[in-house]
């Protein structure tokens, strides 16, 4: 998600999320890169492993710099603010009746991300 809110890149997977895949997404983004581009991170273990940190100065050399957001700053992290939104306001009670319900729901989010669906970041924040 760029700094208006609107989605960039969309990566998807089923389980367990690892250093591997988060690298292979960030590699993917990194190709895409037109100018300088500031990647802002929370602080999950997988960003801090090893394997993850060797990378960064490949991703420097590239124009995209790794910012790490403050311990427990949740009011400036934009996926949990976008997650609030998506949980709370988005998705219907119907829709956690099965798992085929709750992807069908998030798939319509994620598709008109930034359209019909829009989070005003700016509002959001409560600092």
């Amino acid at each position: 998600m760029n700094r208006a809110g609107n989605r960039l890149h969309t990566f998807s997977k089923e389980g367990t999320i690892k250093t591997p895949f988060v690298i292979d997404a960030i590699d993917t983004f990194v190709s895409s890169l037109q100018k300088p581009t500031v990647l802002i991170l929370d602080n999950a273990r997988i960003h801090h492993a090893k394997l993850f940190q060797n990378k960064i100065p490949e991703w420097e050399a590239q124009n995209l710099y790794i910012f790490f957001l403050p311990a427990y700053c949740p009011h400036l992290n934009r996926i949990e603010i976008l997650w609030r939104q998506v949980k709370y306001y988005w998705i219907q009670p119907q829709d956690y009746q099965s798992l085929i319900l709750l992807q069908t729901a998030l798939d319509k989010i994620w598709s008109s991300f930034g359209e019909k669906f829009t989070v005003n970041f700016k509002d959001k924040l409560s600092i």
